[in-house]
């Protein structure tokens, strides 16, 4: 699975499961997200990527602050589709 910076992704696994957060990085088989509340732009969360399933809904992140990325997220329509895997 190919996830690009700027993604929305699904938290599949862990407390934050079911959550909609951004891809801020990524690092080989782990990826690094943000929420905007729980992990803020400035320290987002390293994850698996086997742990987060990838939406269509992609995010401009640049001049993005976390106050307009939970806003954002929120906005999202709750049909937000998945991406079939590869």
């Amino acid at each position: 699975m190919d996830i690009k910076v700027g993604r929305v992704v699904i938290s599949s696994a862990g407390h934050d499961g079911g959550r909609r957060m951004v891809v801020t990085g990524a690092d080989g088989g782990f990826v690094f997200v943000a929420d905007g509340k729980e992990r803020k732009l400035a320290s987002p969360k390293k994850k698996n990527i086997k742990h987060v399933r990838a939406t269509s809904a992609f995010i401009e992140l640049e001049g993005m602050t976390d106050k307009r990325l939970r806003q954002t997220l929120r906005a999202l329509s709750p049909e937000c589709t998945l991406q079939e895997s590869e």
